[in-house]
């Protein structure tokens, strides 16, 4: 079982420009005041970017790895569902740079993420 199956990520488009998912929100999810813990939006935000990244390196025989993740929260969320867009802005030929915007159910823009990943060789 790998670590985003953990904490529930459902991917619902992925190509080497664009993913989309979801991750419904559960206890184990939250900090102790009830809110998503920025951990949870750190997470979904670099496995998005490596997914995008993968689906295009996969096919060389290259990995795609976190290089640098930068997640600023802006509002909590607290139940519902997570709803997280990464869109590709940088495609290079070791560094792939990804942005991420996380919101809620009401479509409300809860965190941002800069991704970077590493292209490496197997």
């Amino acid at each position: 079982m790998s670590f985003d199956a953990l904490y529930g990520l459902e991917l619902t488009d992925c190509s080497d420009s664009l993913v989309r998912a979801r991750v419904p929100v559960r206890a184990e999810l939250t900090q102790s005041e009830g809110l998503v813990h920025g951990g949870v939006y750190s997470a979904i935000s670099e496995a998005l970017a490596a997914r995008g990244t993968e689906a295009a390196v996969g096919l060389e025989g290259r990995v795609a790895v976190g290089l640098s993740n930068l997640t600023t929260t802006l509002h909590p969320i607290t139940d519902g569902t997570i709803h997280a867009t990464a869109v590709r802005r940088h495609r290079g030929r070791t560094t792939w740079v990804w942005e991420v915007e996380l919101s809620d159910d009401g479509q409300r823009r809860c965190a941002v993420a800069r991704v970077t990943i590493a292209v490496l060789d197997p």
